[in-house]
């Protein structure tokens, strides 16, 4: 599910800075609470100093698809509610990435036990995606910390909260990431010796299991993390010190647990969800050459039911937070989550076509959120069918391309999607096209081979300058 900040300034208010372990929590008067700044909206960024996401041979890549969930269920039921159908209709609809959620209390229920069952569910659903060549992205997530707090994520016996209060939220789920006790229970999965050794371990243990397996991307390392305030601090301040003193430092050790065990796969890094509210992340340097930058991108009035307002400027606020980071250390950008709650609203189709210019400005793709069949936050309904103005997301792009991109761009109203691309001297010839149901006209200066439904392939001379058009119609 979603973790995006639910009514982030109302959780804002919420925020009481809360002592170090042992201490009593001390009274702070509302007029006192934090409030989130947004800087004022700025010009597109220039994303050419960002590093496009590449493959093994080099190709330089773009992921477009969906979260892939089952919350509900656990145990022997665990992954139940995801189906082949979900990776065959995804592929139908020109998507080919998954971020696949899994739990860390299903595949460590007790220290030291890793079930069995649960890595042998992973791997159908993994060989679910194989089969219709969906690359995967496994993503550690926790909602609210974990089942200690009626949620999913890191196991109850893995959570400590030194006995600080906790008052559940029915009404606004994610306020609940402000009460003490979760707060504290971060603090010590970051800060506990024994508690960083079993996340570790938990990873090492999942990485060995599937490395190797043809649908397996990366893996995400822990879903929007969260974390504990300093008394005196504001949100933004205290979510950059989180991520620069105790995440930088968590995905540092993860990494290393997992390159144990897998030296290939792409490694995903997120910041705190404050990133939302247009505040730029205080994550330092992760020392792996295969380090992917993964923001959520939800707006606070939307996830609480507003329509889309393109004067307030969030999406230009956004960018520009989002871009620092990736710029100045060097690596990919793939959002992890996206999509309002409600698309239905008369403003939503601007918002899809806003937020889609955006995220191929600077990214090397995204995961919808989510890909179920139902209503809220689902892809599409009971049918198949888009639910309204998502069928915006399913644009002609190149999955693939066998050189270095130029441009890349998509005409929502015109229906045309052109590439410029100059082809590598060496290595892979061929650049991969994704289209979406309908009739598409492909046009390329170089060789065009259509070998099967929703996908074209384009082979051009080694060095050679190559524009590419995709008509509808």
């Amino acid at each position: 599910m979603r973790t995006a900040l639910t009514a982030a300034l109302t959780a804002a208010a919420l925020l009481v800075p809360v002592p170090t372990a042992g201490s009593a929590p001390p009274a702070v008067p509302a007029a006192s609470a934090p409030t989130v700044s947004v800087p004022p909206a700025s010009v597109p960024p220039d994303a050419r100093a960002i590093p496009r996401l590449t493959d093994r041979q080099g190709r330089e890549l773009t992921l477009r698809g969906w979260n892939v969930e089952d919350k509900t269920h656990r145990g022997e039921a665990a992954l139940s509610a995801v189906t082949e159908r979900h990776f065959r209709d995804l592929r139908a609809h020109g998507f080919g990435f998954a971020r696949l959620l899994v739990f860390w209390d299903d595949l460590e229920p007790e220290p030291g036990r890793y079930s069995a069952g649960y890595l042998r569910k992973i791997d159908r659903v993994l060989d679910w995606a194989a089969r219709y060549d969906v690359r995967v992205l496994i993503d550690a997530h926790q909602d609210v910390f974990g089942p200690a707090f009626g949620h999913r994520g890191v196991p109850a016996w893995a959570t400590r909260t030194d006995g600080l209060p906790f008052t559940p939220h029915p009404d606004d789920w994610f306020a609940e990431y402000f009460e003490p006790a979760v707060q504290r229970a971060f603090t010590h999965l970051y800060e506990d010796a024994d508690l960083r050794r079993a996340q570790a371990e938990v990873w090492r243990v999942l990485a060995r299991h599937v490395a190797g397996h043809p649908a397996v991307f990366g893996y995400d390392l822990i879903n929007e993390p969260m974390g504990e305030p300093h008394e005196g601090e504001d949100l933004p301040a205290a979510a950059r010190r989180i991520e620069r003193e105790q995440l930088t430092p968590m995905y540092n050790r993860l990494a290393d647990a997992i390159r144990s065990a897998d030296r290939d796969a792409w490694l995903f890094v997120e910041p705190t969800p404050v990133v939302g509210e247009g505040v730029p992340t205080g994550l330092g340097r992760v020392d792996d050459p295969k380090v992917v930058y993964a923001p959520h991108f939800y707006n606070t009035a939307m996830e609480a039911g507003a329509d889309y307002d393109p004067g307030a400027g969030w999406i230009e606020a956004y960018e520009r937070a989002v871009v620092e980071y990736p710029r100045r250390y060097g690596v990919p950008v793939v959002v992890g989550e996206w999509g309002p709650p409600d698309s239905s609203l008369p403003g939503m189709g601007r918002f899809y076509r806003d937020a889609m210019a955006s995220l191929s400005r600077y990214t090397s793709g995204w995961a919808g959120y989510v890909w179920c069949y139902g209503g809220g936050y689902c892809a599409v309904d009971g049918s198949g069918a888009f639910r309204p103005h998502k069928e915006l997301t399913a644009e002609p792009y190149a999955p693939s391309v066998a050189g270095t991109v130029r441009s890349a761009s998509y005409d929502p109203e015109a229906g045309v999607y052109r590439l410029v691309y100059r082809a590598a001297r060496n290595g892979p010839r061929v650049t991969e096209l994704s289209l979406p149901p309908g009739r598409w006209r492909v046009t390329a200066d170089a060789v065009v081979l259509r070998t099967a439904p929703g996908r074209a392939w384009i082979v051009a001379a080694p060095g050679r300058d190559v524009t590419v058009a995709v008509r509808r119609g």
